[in-house]
């Protein structure tokens, strides 16, 4: 159990930079994938090849036929297929406490000279290699469902019959707890599927939220009207000239409410 120790451990770390989407993706591996399998699987896989029984004696002929039944034994190719999704996990690990040590190492002044990357950019880097590892992850799954799915199918039949070299004529085959071995192989292949779609929701929801802040990123701040940048129609900020704008203030002063909305003319009047 030491390997699926380390391994959970791998995957804890990792939820610090997921999503609420990618934590429940973590939950489905680490007990519908890992406890189960580590559990439940390898009883029941564990001594399929010592009871695959055949009606022959022919020494060699056991063997060839269960190869034949089973090209790849579903425990190790569950495994694998584990191993094959921590694989992104612990690259991206690697990565973001990398980048980790260059900030700290920063801002302690530990290095001479500015730093090569903000803190900004090394988050922003770290996301995008969070987005990667999503990616290969999704790829791992889709291909070992189809790779399940073409060795195994969805059933295990408990009659197998074998014409091979050196099994002399068709040898009758029987595989134990066929009906357990479906069930499981049905379960394995569900949970498979609803971590796939978990990573692709995941997936969807670090894109729309990358696109969005890239739009906030690009947009303009928001300007005062009364700046003279102000893309607006130009107000007339000119002192007023007493003979030639003295009608029209005395024309929009005739209550408090058009004083107020006159700057010019109580500039004119306080002149």
């Amino acid at each position: 159990m030491g390997e699926w120790s380390f391994l959970s451990s791998l995957l804890d770390a990792v939820q610090e930079h997921s999503p609420m989407v990618g934590r429940f993706w973590l939950v489905v591996m680490l007990i519908f994938r890992i406890l189960i399998l580590a559990t439940v699987g390898s009883d029941i896989f564990e001594d399929e090849q010592e009871e695959f029984v055949c009606n022959t004696l022919q020494p060699g002929c056991k063997q060839v036929c269960y190869d034949k039944a089973f090209p790849i034994s579903h425990y190790r190719f569950w495994v694998f297929h584990i191993v094959v999704l921590s694989a992104p996990a612990l690259l991206f690990v690697m990565y973001a406490m990398h980048q980790s040590g260059k900030l700290r190492q920063g801002e302690e002044g530990g290095s001479a000279g500015p730093p090569r990357l903000q803190p900004s950019q090394r988050t922003h880097h770290v996301r995008t290699f969070y987005l990667v590892n999503v990616a290969m992850r999704i790829l791992a799954e889709s291909s070992f469902l189809v790779g399940q799915w073409q060795l195994y199918g969805f059933h295990v039949e408990p009659h197998f019959t074998c014409q091979r070299s050196p099994c002399p004529h068709h040898v009758d085959c029987f595989v134990s707890r066929p009906t357990e071995k479906t069930i499981f192989i049905l379960f394995y292949f569900v949970v498979g599927v609803v971590s796939t779609l978990l990573s692709l929701v995941e997936l969807a929801h670090l894109l729309a939220k990358d696109r969005c802040q890239r739009t906030a990123a690009n947009k303009p701040p928001a300007r005062d009207v009364l700046s003279p940048e102000w893309p607006g129609p130009a107000v007339r900020t000119s002192p007023v000239q007493p003979g030639r704008d003295l009608p029209s203030c005395l024309g929009r002063t005739e209550g408090p409410e058009s004083r107020a909305q006159s700057p010019s003319c109580h500039k004119w009047a306080e002149g």
